[in-house]
C-alpha cells in the first residue's frame, strides 16, 4: 500500500445519509409506539410503569441484523419496534425475551430481515410481566446496517473506560469523550477492551498531587472490587449512569471486546490472584462471572455453537471486513515469554482462535482488513519483573513466546497474498502510530502493515511504553502525558477515527482528542 502521512484538514466529514435524523429522532418519542402500543398505554389506568434506566443500545450490525440491548427496573418482557423512516412510518415489531433476574433484568433481541447500507430507527419499551398490560415509556435509538456496495465508511475505536479511580464527575461533565465520538457520526465503534475496571474501585473523592479534589458519583457496586455476578453487573450499571455514554450508545452501533480490567489486571486463566482485597482468588471463576454479566450488558451477539465466544468477523460490504479478537481468554501464563518453539502455554491467541484468523482472513474479499486487538503488537506491557502482558517481551530478536504465534500469522499473510491488512488496538492509554517493516525487523518474512493504537476514553493517561524491534516497528506519531495517571481533565483522551472512501477505497485514519481536533492523520491508499 502506497503512504502518504502528515497533520491533514481538520474538516470534519458528516453521514450524508443521517444528516435529517438529528430532527427526526427528536419526533420519535411524539409519534407514540404504534397502535399496539397505544392501545398498552392506554390501559396502564395510572398504575405504576416500569422504567428503562440504562437507554438501549445496538451492536453486532450486519447488512441485515443488529442487536438490540435494554433494560428494566423489574421482570418485565421487551418489545422493539424499528422503522426506516425517523417518524416510525411501517413500524414493525418484534417481542423480545424477558428481562428477569437470572439476566440482571436485561434483555436482548435481534432485528433480521433489514436492508443493507440504510438507517434503522428503533424504539424499546418493556411489559411488566407481574401487571400485564402495564408498559414502560419507549426508549429510542438508531443504527446504519452495513453496506452491500461501495460507499463512504467511517468507524471510531477507542478503549478503557472508569480506569484508576476517575470516574463520573458532574461538575465535569461525566465520561465527556464519548458525546466527542457521537458528534463526528461514526457508522460504528469498536471498544477494544476494558469496558469497565472491575479491579478500580470509585470513590467519592480522588486527591490529587496538587491538593485539589476530583468528585466521583458512585455506587455500593462500583465501591469495592468486584468478585461476585451482582458485581460485575453493577460495573457496566455504573458506567450506564452517564448521559453522554447513554446518549452515544442510542446513536451508534458497536462492537465490544475485552481486556484484562473486565476482570483482573493482566489476568490469565491459569492464575490465582495475590491481591488481598480479594477472597476469591481464581482468575477462571472471576472471568466466568465477568464473561456473564458482559453478555448480559452489552449487545455483543452470541455464536451459536460457542455461546460464550468473544472472537468475530464482520463483513462491512466490498470495501471492510472487521475482525475481533480476544487476547484474554486463550492465552497462557504471564512469563518472560521467551520460549524458543511455539507452544501452548507460550500462546496470546490459542491455536483455536489463530487457525480461525487465518482462514476468516483467507476468505475476505474485502479491499480493508481490519484487526482489532485489545493488546498492541509492539508494545512491551510489563507484568512485574521479567514477565510480560503483550505479544512483545523486549529483546527485540528473533521471535521467541507470544512473538511465536505472531510471526506465523504474519508469514501466513504474506505468503497468501493478503493485502491491506491494518491493526487497531488500545489497551496503553495513549495514542499512536507505529509501521512495521521487514527491512528494519529481526524476523523479515511478513508485509509491511500499521498499528494504530488509541485511548484512554476516560482513566488515567499514561505513556510512552518501549517498542520491540522483532517486527521492525517505528513511531510515525504518539502523544502521551507528561506524567503517569493523568487525570481526565487534563486532556489526554483520545480515540482513534477511519474514514474509507467509497470510490477510490483510500484509508484515512486520525488521532483526536478531548476537543475532536484532528492531532495526526495516515493516508493509506489500497493496494490492487
Amino acid at each position: 500500500m502506497s503512504v502518504h502521512a502528515g497533520p491533514g484538514r481538520q474538516t470534519m466529514h458528516r453521514r450524508d445519509i443521517l444528516r435529517a435524523s438529528v430532527a427526526g429522532a427528536a419526533a420519535i418519542l411524539g409519534t407514540g409506539f404504534s397502535s399496539w402500543g397505544a392501545k398498552a398505554a392506554a390501559a396502564l389506568a395510572g398504575g405504576p410503569r416500569p422504567t428503562v434506566p440504562y437507554g438501549v443500545q445496538a451492536g453486532d450490525v450486519t447488512q441485515s441484523a443488529a442487536t438490540i440491548w435494554a433494560a428494566a427496573d423489574r421482570p418485565a418482557r421487551l418489545v422493539l419496534e424499528y422503522s426506516l423512516s425517523p417518524r416510525f412510518t411501517d413500524v414493525r415489531r418484534v417481542v423480545g425475551p424477558a428481562a428477569l433476574p437470572e439476566t440482571g433484568l436485561t434483555a436482548k433481541a435481534v432485528l433480521a430481515g433489514l436492508p443493507a447500507g440504510e438507517p434503522v430507527f428503533y424504539r424499546a419499551f418493556f411489559e411488566d410481566l407481574a401487571r400485564p398490560g402495564s408498559f414502560s415509556e419507549p426508549v429510542s435509538g438508531q443504527f446504519l446496517t452495513a453496506p452491500a456496495d461501495r460507499r463512504d465508511i467511517r468507524f471510531v475505536w477507542s478503549g478503557d473506560t472508569a480506569g484508576q479511580g476517575w470516574g463520573i464527575n458532574p461538575d465535569w461533565g461525566g465520561y465527556r469523550l464519548y458525546e466527542v465520538m457521537r458528534r463526528v457520526e461514526p457508522d460504528f465503534f469498536v471498544h477494544c477492551g476494558d469496558m469497565i475496571y472491575a479491579d478500580n474501585p470509585i470513590l467519592p473523592e480522588v486527591k490529587r498531587p496538587d491538593g485539589s479534589i476530583w468528585r466521583n458519583v458512585t455506587t455500593p457496586a462500583k465501591s469495592r472490587v468486584a468478585q461476585a455476578l451482582d458485581d460485575f453487573r453493577g460495573n457496566y450499571q455504573y458506567n450506564l449512569l452517564d448521559d453522554n455514554l447513554r446518549r452515544f450508545n442510542a446513536a451508534v452501533a458497536q462492537y465490544v471486546m475485552w481486556d484484562d480490567h473486565e476482570v483482573h489486571n493482566n489476568w490469565f486463566p491459569q492464575q490465582a490472584l495475590g491481591d488481598e482485597r480479594y477472597s476469591e482468588t481464581s482468575a477462571a471463576l472471576l472471568a466466568a462471572w465477568s464473561r456473564r454479566a458482559m453478555f448480559e450488558f452489552t449487545p455483543i451477539s452470541v455464536h451459536p455453537f460457542d455461546r460464550e465466544r468473544v472472537y468475530r468477523v464482520f463483513r462491512r460490504g466490498p470495501l471492510l471486513d472487521l475482525f475481533l479478537l480476544d487476547m484474554r481468554t486463550y492465552r497462557g501464563p504471564n512469563s518472560s515469554n521467551d520460549q524458543p518453539e511455539l507452544t501452548e502455554t507460550g500462546r496470546i491467541l490459542g491455536a483455536e482462535q489463530a487457525r480461525w484468523l487465518k482462514e476468516q482472513l483467507l476468505r475476505s474479499r474485502a479491499v480493508w482488513k481490519v484487526i482489532a486487538s485489545d493488546m498492541p503488537l509492539g508494545l512491551v506491557v510489563p507484568d512485574g519483573e521479567n514477565r510480560y502482558e503483550a505479544v512483545a517481551q523486549g529483546e527485540g530478536g528473533l521471535p521467541l513466546g507470544r512473538e511465536l504465534e505472531l510471526a506465523d500469522i504474519l508469514r501466513f499473510i504474506k505468503e497468501n497474498g493478503i493485502k491491506n491488512v491494518v491493526w487497531i488496538t488500545a489497551d496503553v492509554h495513549y495514542c499512536a502510530t507505529h509501521r512495521f517493516d521487514p527491512s528494519r525487523a529481526a524476523f523479515t518474512d511478513f508485509r509491511p502493515f500499521y498499528e494504530f493504537v488509541s485511548g484512554p476514553i476516560h482513566a488515567g493517561g499514561f505513556g510512552p511504553n518501549e517498542l520491540d524491534s522483532t517486527f521492525g516497528p517505528e513511531v510515525v506519531f504518539s502523544k502521551y502525558p507528561p506524567h503517569p495517571n493523568a487525570a481526565p481533565d487534563e486532556g489526554y483522551l483520545f480515540f482513534g477515527h477511519v474514514h474509507i472512501e467509497g470510490r477510490t477505497g483510500k484509508m484515512t485514519v486520525s488521532h483526536r482528542d478531548l476537543a475532536g481536533r484532528i492531532l495526526h492523520q495516515t493516508e493509506l491508499d489500497p493496494e490492487a
